[in-house]
C-alpha cells in the first residue's frame, strides 16, 4: 500500500467548502487517493439532544428494513450522498430491472451529487434480485441501492 500524505490545506479548503455551502459532507479523488470531510448537521445535532420518547412514525424509518441487508455480499451501495437515477434520462428505460443479469462494471445507476452524474457501477456480475431505491430518489453514503446474487 502506498504512502498517503494528508495535505492539511487541502483538508482546511474543503472544510471552508463545507461552512460556505451548508453541505453536510464533501468528497475529493485524485487517483487512488480520496478524502472525505464530513460535520454533522442540525438535524443530527437535534436528534442527538432529542428527548427519546419520539413518536412511532418518526423511528419507524430510521430502522434498517430487513429487506436492506447491508451486509450482504451482493449489496451494491451508495458511494456518496445525492439523488439517485434508474434512467440515464427521466421516462428513459432503466440501467436495470429485477431479473437482468448484469456484468460487473456495468452501470446500474446514476447518482447526482452536486450537479455531477456519476454512473454506478455492478461490483460484480449476478442477477438483479432487488432493486430497493426509486427513481429520484434521494440516498445518504453507504446505503444499500440493490442486491445483485
Amino acid at each position: 500500500m502506498a504512502s498517503f500524505d494528508i495535505d492539511g490545506d487541502l483538508v482546511r479548503k474543503l472544510a471552508d467548502l463545507l461552512r460556505e455551502t451548508g453541505l453536510s459532507e464533501i468528497e475529493f479523488a485524485e487517483g487512488e487517493k480520496r478524502i472525505r470531510v464530513t460535520r454533522p448537521t442540525a438535524a443530527q445535532a437535534v436528534a442527538v439532544h432529542a428527548p427519546v420518547a419520539a413518536p412511532t412514525p418518526v423511528a419507524a424509518p430510521a430502522a434498517a428494513p430487513a429487506g436492506k441487508p447491508v451486509g450482504h455480499p451482493g449489496a451494491v451501495t451508495s458511494p456518496m450522498v445525492g439523488t439517485a437515477y434508474a434512467a440515464a434520462e427521466p421516462g428513459g428505460t432503466p440501467f436495470v430491472r429485477v431479473g437482468d443479469t448484469v456484468k460487473a462494471g456495468q452501470t446500474v445507476l446514476i447518482i447526482e451529487a452536486m450537479k455531477v452524474m456519476n454512473p454506478i457501477k455492478a461490483p460484480r456480475g449476478g442477477t438483479v434480485v432487488e432493486v430497493l431505491v426509486s427513481d429520484s430518489q434521494p440516498v445518504e453514503f453507504g446505503e444499500v441501492l440493490m442486491i445483485i446474487e
